[in-house]
C-alpha cells in the first residue's frame, strides 16, 4: 500500500476555497482504481494550510489518478490560489492501523 500525507498552503484568505477544490478531488477519487482514503483536514494554528492524506493500493494508481481531465482541472483551479509551489508530500510507509 501506499500513504501519501501532505500540506498545501493557500494565499491568504482562499484557504475554504482551496479545501473546497480538494474535497472535490476526494469525490473523483473516490471510485479511483486503488484509492481506499482521502482525507482533507485543516489545523485552527495555520489559518492558511489545507493538509490531505491519501491511502491507494499503489503509487501507481496514485499516479494515475492524476491524470484523469476532471483531476488535471481541478489541479488547474488550485494553482493560481495556492502560495507557492506545492512541495512534495511526505511517503510513509503503513505499519498497520484500523482500517488498513
Amino acid at each position: 500500500m501506499y500513504l501519501l500525507h501532505g500540506k498545501l498552503t493557500a494565499k491568504p484568505g482562499h484557504a475554504d476555497e482551496l479545501a473546497g477544490i480538494l474535497l472535490e478531488a476526494s469525490e473523483l477519487v473516490s471510485d479511483a482504481k486503488g484509492c481506499k482514503l482521502y482525507v482533507i483536514g485543516k489545523d485552527a494554528a495555520e489559518l492558511n494550510a489545507v493538509y490531505v492524506t491519501e491511502i491507494w493500493d499503489s503509487k501507481e494508481d496514485h499516479d494515475n489518478s492524476l491524470k484523469h481531465d476532471q483531476v488535471r482541472a481541478l489541479i488547474s483551479r488550485a494553482m493560481p490560489i495556492l502560495d507557492g509551489a506545492p512541495s512534495k508530500g511526505q511517503e510513509l510507509e503503513i505499519l498497520g492501523g484500523a482500517g488498513v
